[in-house]
């Protein structure tokens, strides 16, 4: 078996693990900060099923690229980051 579809694979399993139990303590708290959680890991996840459809060849890379980088391997790559820092943000202005 090739090792990086291996890898793919093990990230899949671990990332839909921790996408199903962030859902899990989401529907038991409503705190904001809970919620950037859950979503961050959520676009976490979003991220690595796209690069996956990318790296099988479903998905062809747009041309369209900041910096060289192409835009959604860009999006994919900072919006994570940006819910995981809202969630802390607002966890240090709760009381």
């Amino acid at each position: 078996m090739n090792p990086q579809l291996l890898l793919f694979i093990i990230k899949l399993i671990l990332g839909g693990l921790v996408s199903f139990l962030s859902i899990m303590i989401m529907s038991k708290t409503r705190e904001v900060y809970w919620m950037m959680l859950v979503i961050g890991f959520l676009t976490s996840y979003a991220s690595l099923l796209y690069d996956l459809i990318v790296e099988l060849g479903l998905f062809a890379t747009p041309k369209l690229c900041l910096l060289g980088i192409p835009v959604p391997t860009l999006i994919f790559a900072i919006v994570p980051s940006f819910f995981f820092i809202l969630a802390f943000f607002f966890r240090l202005l709760k009381k």
